[in-house]
């Protein structure tokens, strides 16, 4: 049993880390994108969108945090369960959304005089 419990602790772990990895890529995605942007592919306005993917990568972290110090650190040998539960799977559906949906909208918008070779 202690087996078992040890593979999932890991496999949560690793699914917790894929989450941080999309909710940080999908909040430097979104600093990076021009104000302009957002508003000429009738999305959410930048600030709002800047919100939502912070606190996914604020949430999603909390929960591999508490999967590696679990896991790693402190070596127990109980399954911890979902972590933060519906904050963990609104954080995955917050950078889903972003990564599926806006990102592909906001792509190319906005960057101005750009030549075959970058920007004038």
């Amino acid at each position: 049993m202690n087996l078992i419990n040890g593979v999932f602790n890991l496999l949560f772990l690793v699914l917790a880390a894929v989450i941080f990895g999309m909710s940080v890529y999908a909040l430097v995605h979104a600093l990076r994108v021009p104000k302009n942007a957002f508003i000429s592919a009738g999305k959410l306005k930048k600030e709002l969108w800047l919100l939502i993917t912070a606190l996914a990568t604020l949430f999603s972290g909390a929960g591999a945090w508490s999967y590696l110090n679990a896991f790693l650190f402190v070596g127990t040998v109980q399954f911890i369960g979902i972590g933060l539960g519906l904050f963990s799977i609104l954080a995955v559906i917050a950078a889903t959304v972003y990564i599926v949906d806006v990102k592909p909208a906001v792509k190319g918008m906005g960057r101005g005089n750009s030549g075959p070779y970058g920007p004038w």
